[in-house]
């Protein structure tokens, strides 16, 4: 009911979508720990699109049928953006497109639950002080709604601010007594009606009527049902990792996009908002000593068990206490930043993406800071790509083993013979950095043939080259212009007089080689499924006896 005042709808739907969805799950997840149903990130993006659809009216004064009809249409809206994230999570099925989830990397969904975090305390501020303030949508709207609180300030309610005062100072150890606590005294203490504190009021008996979402709002909701749908599998998709990891079994990323796709689908058909898989009750059922999705069907019988016979209990809950319940509910995902110092000493950049997403999820909105999250975060991947460093290689003395020279503190290298690795992809972005570094050790480029760069200590002799092998085991893959560069490279050192061989190419960069015209400038006999071999070959070539003739790199 909580997380239903954060979607902009009644309190009753917030119990709708946590009884049909689960039910669902528990049918299609795989995820044997995984608990669905509302989650604060989806209600919050959400409650922005439904604010954004159906605004409130500037009046804010509305009869009861005028409010019975805004909550209608916002229901209407909620439901159009869960049935569009479904129908998108079924096609990506179709598509099998699990793999997207892998584009979503953790610092990406943890710097989102964060910042989200401090979306939901900042739109509870209103509800806690008392004060009614249309909600503010778009970039900026935290700062905006704090401005708006803050002016607002002076018109507090001090009835409900000692209600979620209390709400909170209670709620941690006692949510559940706090929640009839605070029933009872509004209503033995008629607060509202007194003190004008908002309630919650009457709980609908039953379920909704099934009800097929208005399809002339689909085109409308569909910029919000795409980032959903991502949200919604990444969140899920990761909670099933981390917790099939932790239990030794595994997941089905493909099959989750069908579970969670007909979850969303077939729950918008009454009247459910946005669900997916959620952190806080997935933890408390695991401390529970669930193991199975079975174990959501007991709570799925204490949300039936409201529908059916308890609603009128509720009836006097002040809407501060679910405020203070939204609030309480993000500890976890608060507690996340106690993480960024470990972040820190293990990767600067995974640091960096965080930091991007969180300041990008908090002065923008949550769909735009995702958005910024994920490019930010590919683009680290294609900046260090471009940062690649091509090894010269050396035999550790009595191995057939080849290590970087800067690495080892006593290597053997052959005069003439220069082995290089490149460990990175050779695409149109890393081409031109491949052409430089590979010219630069071969001595090649400008000033024609001339004296290898060599890796070793300064003042070190170094022979013109005569054989260079480059190893190809760290080159996952190659298109076009990659390829069309090593054809190039061969042809020049062709005219430079190096034999150039090429070492440990897997199928696809080779067939990608073959199809560039590779074989036109070197022949078979120059491709080698190992660097020993081609090492030995070009010992053979060299007419060296052995390492006695070999310089000594200590």
């Amino acid at each position: 009911m909580a997380f239903a005042l954060l979607t902009s709808v009644p309190p009753v739907f917030g119990l709708y979508t946590s009884f049909f969805p689960v039910l669902i799950y528990t049918l299609l997840g795989t995820g044997r720990h995984l608990s669905t149903g509302t989650f604060a990130v989806l209600s919050l993006m959400t409650g922005s699109a439904v604010e954004r659809l159906v605004p409130e009216p500037l009046s804010g004064n509305l009869s009861g049928i005028e409010r019975e009809q805004l909550d209608a249409q916002r229901v209407g809206a909620a439901a159009a953006v869960a049935f569009g994230s479904g129908a998108l999570m079924l096609g990506m099925f179709a598509l099998q497109l699990g793999v997207l989830a892998t584009f979503l990397s953790e610092p990406v969904v943890k710097a989102l639950t964060s910042g989200a975090a401090l979306h939901v305390l900042v739109s509870q501020l209103p509800s806690l002080l008392g004060v009614p303030l249309p909600r503010q949508i778009g970039c900026f709207a935290l700062f905006k709604t704090l401005a708006a609180v803050m002016t607002a300030l002076p018109r507090s309610s001090p009835a409900e601010l000692t209600i979620s005062a209390l709400s909170l100072a209670l709620l941690v150890p006692v949510k559940e007594l706090n929640v009839l606590l605070a029933s009872v005294l509004c209503f033995t203490s008629s607060l509202d009606t007194r003190y004008n504190v908002q309630i919650i009021g009457l709980l609908p008996r039953g379920f909704p009527q099934p009800l097929l979402p208005s399809l002339a709002e689909l085109p409308r909701v569909l910029a919000d049902s795409l980032p959903t749908a991502l949200v919604t599998f990444a969140v899920s998709a990761s909670l099933a990792s981390i917790y099939a990891d932790k239990y030794n079994y595994t997941i089905d990323s493909n099959q989750e996009l069908l579970a969670h796709g007909v979850s969303n689908l077939v729950s918008s058909l009454f009247s459910c908002f946005p669900n997916s898989a959620t952190l806080a009750t997935t933890s408390l059922l695991v401390d529970a000593g669930g193991n199975t999705q079975l174990a959501g069907l007991f709570s799925c019988l204490v949300v039936l068990s409201v529908l059916l016979w308890l609603g009128p209990l509720f009836y006097y809950l002040p809407k501060a206490v679910l405020a203070c319940i939204n609030i309480s509910s993000m500890r976890q995902m608060f507690f996340q930043m106690r993480e960024l110092p470990q972040l820190w000493r293990t990767s600067r950049v995974d640091f960096a993406v965080w930091t991007v997403t969180w300041v990008a999820v908090v002065t923008l909105s949550v769909d735009l800071g995702l958005a910024v999250g994920v490019v930010f975060s590919m683009m680290t991947v294609v900046c260090r790509t471009q940062r690649v460093q091509c090894l010269a290689l050396g035999l550790a003395e009595g191995t057939e083993l080849y290590r970087p020279l800067r690495e080892s503190h006593k290597l053997l290298q052959v005069p003439g013979l220069c082995i290089l690795s490149y460990p990175a992809p050779l695409y149109f972005g890393t081409r031109g950095q491949f052409r430089r570094i590979l010219d630069w050790h071969l001595g090649l480029g400008e000033g024609g043939k001339g004296a290898p760069k060599t890796d070793g200590p300064p003042g070190a002799a170094a022979e013109p080259v005569r054989v260079a092998v480059l190893d190809c085991s760290g080159v996952t893959f190659a298109d076009a212009a990659g390829a069309r560069e090593v054809v190039q490279l061969a042809s020049r050192c062709r005219d430079a007089g190096i034999h150039l061989l090429l070492a440990q190419c897997n199928a696809s960069v080779r067939g990608t080689l073959t199809q560039a015209g590779l074989l036109d400038r070197v022949t078979p006999e120059q491709l080698f499924v190992s660097v020993q071999d081609a090492a030995a070959h070009a010992l053979e070539r060299l007419e060296l006896s052995g390492p006695k003739t070999c310089t000594v790199w200590v």
